[in-house]
């Protein structure tokens, strides 16, 4: 009895206490659930870190083993392939010096004869030698003939120059150019001028015998003076003939004034109008069916007009000036039931309403 007195002395103690352990219980419920929370995570955390490096592990494991067997499968490949490599290569090297030894053995014995060769190749050396001494003489004796020809011309054009100056010879009264008294020998001019004999006048060609239509006149006039000989080489400085044909043959070379036409300025408004009659979208003229501009005519543009003159300015205007009296445009087909329904049953982001 007197605990139960004693305990509803403490009741209001005990209504206290519940109360603020309550209050302290609810202020402290967040954080000790965010730790709780933090506690859950970190474990769990750790539970799967572990549980993924077991995976790592073991996969790691796997990889390792698996590599290592592919690895020596090609290892041993490999080893084959160059031991097959090494044995070929070693019996090409063997069945060479075979193929070797017995092409030696078998020239040397039936295909050639080293003495002989040798005996053959001697031979050859000294018929090449030979061949070349007579080459050598041959080329000496041309080079001699040559010289021979070259000088033989020079005394001929000598003897021919002393031919055509033999006037210049000197005399006894008059000494010539050649034999200056002021030396002690006459010149070689003058000893040669002395050898030849002086050109004599070329003679006229002979006629040939031609028929009677033409009179001889040599019988009537027996002591007439002949003429000349015409030269065929025509004397003077004159221009080579493929010089002047190309000069006779040149293509003309007008001036710029020249050349161009009189009716250039027309020739070209006609190919601008061309250029303009090709861009053009409508060749006629648009007249539009508008009421407000019945009475007005429609100015074209430039590229659409044939007259080059530019507008008079302030007569440009806007195509359409009054919008009040155009008529609404109308639909030939009906319109389609689902853009019909866009309103009442879709919205405008396509959502059903």
């Amino acid at each position: 009895m007197a605990r139960l007195v004693k305990l509803y002395s403490q009741v209001d103690n005990v209504k206290k206490q519940y109360f603020i352990r309550n209050r302290i219980a609810e202020e402290n419920r967040q954080k000790e659930n965010e730790a709780a929370v933090r506690i859950q995570c970190w474990f769990r955390g750790c539970q799967v870190r572990a549980y993924l490096s077991h995976l790592h592990k073991n996969a790691t494991l796997i990889q390792k083993i698996w590599r290592g067997f592919t690895a020596r499968v090609l290892f041993r490949k490999r080893v084959k392939t160059a031991y097959f490599i090494m044995k070929m290569n070693f019996f090409n090297k063997m069945a060479v010096k075979i193929q070797q030894r017995w092409r030696g053995y078998y020239v040397r014995k039936y295909v050639h004869n080293y003495y002989a060769r040798k005996r053959y190749l001697e031979g050859l050396t000294r018929k090449n030698e030979h061949i070349r001494r007579d080459i050598e003489e041959f080329v000496e004796l041309q080079r001699k003939e040559r010289e021979r020809i070259t000088l033989e011309k020079e005394e001929q054009g000598k003897t021919i120059q002393a031919q055509r100056l033999h006037f210049l010879l000197s005399t006894k009264q008059c000494p010539g150019v050649f034999n200056s008294p002021f030396r002690e020998e006459p010149d070689e001019m003058e000893l040669r001028l002395r050898k030849v004999k002086p050109l004599l006048a070329r003679s006229a060609p002979k006629e040939r015998k031609t028929p009677n239509i033409i009179p001889d006149l040599s019988n009537l006039m027996p002591n007439r003076e002949r003429l000349p000989p015409i030269r065929k080489k025509p004397q003077g400085p004159f221009r080579p003939a493929l010089e002047v044909q190309q000069q006779r043959q040149r293509p003309l070379e007008p001036s710029l004034r020249v050349a161009t036409s009189i009716t250039a300025l027309e020739e070209a408004r006609e190919e601008l109008k061309c250029q303009e009659w090709r861009t053009r979208v409508i060749d006629q003229t648009f007249l539009p069916s508008l009421n407000t501009s019945q009475n007005k005519r429609y100015e074209g543009l430039m590229h659409t007009s044939t007259p080059f003159e530019q507008v008079a300015y302030g007569t440009k205007h806007f195509r359409e000036e009054d919008l009040q009296g155009k008529k609404p445009f109308k639909t030939v087909f009906t319109t389609c039931h689902v853009f019909d329904k866009f309103g009442r049953l879709y919205s405008k982001a396509g959502n059903i309403v």
